[in-house]
């Protein structure tokens, strides 16, 4: 099976009786990963707006800066490792035992998180115990994204792929609308004193209920019938990653490079935005309710741009999305320095649901369509992870650094970004696209390219 084509490995609908379990496999796919990226996500937001003094005091308004973003890297850079792990045995036992545990261990870590006492109290204990729980997180989140889209990739009907796996790509702008809602309801129903003190703890609490909500749902799901004929054929794979890293190192660039653009542009608008406007405009709530809008219209350009990817390709749609995103970054910067705030949720509409969705709501599905089935969850994995952290986790230390270095300037910065979308662009012309030959072939069959 790993000689066979892209296109054989990618599965065959499943039989229409199976209509209800394909209903339960997206709600768990949109459920689970609103969940987990809602842990995951409060601490970038965090991070940006209260971590510098809780955790890093340093005497210096960029180091605490610095080592609180630094300190959301570290998460980024565990996630690689959470991916090998769980790439490895969900290419052996499945895909559906991986998620639930990714699900109990984010939650556990942001749950603790609320619990931390900060430096005033025990000192660096605090910084060190938040940087812990910052690497489970990211071991859990490694796990995550490539299962859920799996799942919902692998039981989709060859010409809805790309919809299909939009749910799972969804489930990252709902966990952003819940967790920027969140901080965005404690920070407006607590004087600053009381946020300062304990309300930004109750996010991270909150997310205990919310944990539970998704195990429920998540273990009502299965493995699609195709990898459960692998599993019962015995012919997984031994060494997944080894495969992946010796037989498939083009692939592997191929999907790194797609997460370039994608990954920088979102965490400098939700994450490095906060900060910015903080700094230079002295306002901490106008980034955080744009980020809030545009999350919601997610929930819908998403499944939009997976669906039109089925319908012309995904490398059209990517390449788009790409191009977009490097004109925004000059766009975006100028405003940030000069527009009114007032309209700045349509600046935010304007990279995130047109530029950034564009790329990222055909993710799962196209990323799943460069790997055979043996080896697809290491292979997503690896890819999605390191491609993550090159390009989102460490961009608002990233920019941070590359804001003082151009003389207080953002043009650094939007070079950065340009690089990075440059590199995504020649992923995207080198990456295999049968949703592309799909569209084109004859209508009235349903068959794989």
């Amino acid at each position: 099976m790993a000689q066979s084509s892209v296109a054989e490995t990618i599965p065959q609908a499943p039989p229409r009786r199976l209509l209800d379990g394909k209903k339960r496999v997206l709600a768990s796919a949109f459920a689970g990963t609103t969940i987990e990226w809602y842990d995951f996500y409060l601490y970038g937001t965090a991070a940006a707006l209260i971590f510098d003094v809780q955790f890093f005091p340093s005497g210096s308004e960029l180091g605490s800066s610095l080592a609180a973003f630094a300190s959301l890297a570290v998460g980024f850079f565990a996630r690689p490792l959470g991916g090998i792990i769980a790439g490895h045995l969900g290419d052996r036992v499945g895909r559906k035992a991986l998620l639930v545990v990714s699900l109990l261990s984010m939650g556990i870590a942001s749950t603790l998180i609320g619990l931390v006492p900060n430096f005033d109290s025990i000192g660096w204990w605090a910084a060190a115990a938040l940087v812990v729980l910052r690497i489970v997180q990211g071991l859990s989140a490694g796990a995550e994204w490539g299962g859920s889209a799996l799942l919902s990739v692998e039981h989709a009907p060859p010409r809805k792929r790309g919809l299909f796996g939009s749910f799972t790509q969804i489930g990252s702008a709902a966990g952003m609308l819940l967790a920027t809602s969140a901080f965005f309801a404690v920070q407006n129903l607590l004087t600053p004193e009381q946020f300062e003190a304990f309300g930004w703890r109750i996010p991270f609490l909150a997310s205990a209920l919310l944990v539970a909500l998704g195990l429920w749902i998540r273990l009502g799901v299965s493995d699609a019938p195709e990898f459960q004929e692998l599993k019962a054929s015995g012919n997984v794979a031994k060494a997944p990653l080894r495969d992946v890293l010796t037989k498939h190192p083009r692939v592997l660039l191929v999907t790194i490079g797609l997460r370039l653009a994608q990954n920088s542009v979102f965490y400098l608008i939700t994450v490095y935005m906060l900060s910015y406007l903080a700094e230079n405009r002295n306002d901490s709530t106008a980034g955080v309710t744009a980020v809030m809008i545009a999350s919601a219209i997610g929930l819908f350009t998403g499944p939009l741009w997976g669906w039109v990817s089925d319908k012309v390709g995904r490398r059209r749609v990517t390449i788009g999305g790409i191009i977009g995103v490097a004109a925004f970054g000059w766009i975006f910067f100028a405003f940030l320095d000069a527009g009114p705030l007032a309209f700045l949720p349509i600046v935010v509409i304007l990279g995130m649901n047109l530029a950034h969705d564009a790329i990222y709501g055909p993710h799962a599905a196209w990323f799943a369509e460069q790997f055979p089935i043996e080896i697809r969850y290491s292979g997503v994995n690896m890819g999605y992870q390191l491609g993550t952290v090159i390009g989102g986790g460490i961009m608002p230390m990233v920019a941070a650094l590359l804001y003082v270095v151009g003389g207080h300037s953002p043009w650094l910065i939007c070079g950065y970004l340009t690089l990075l979308c440059l590199l995504s662009l020649i992923a995207a012309l080198a990456a295999k696209d049968p949703a592309r030959e799909l569209a084109i072939s004859d209508p009235a069959h349903d068959r794989e390219p």
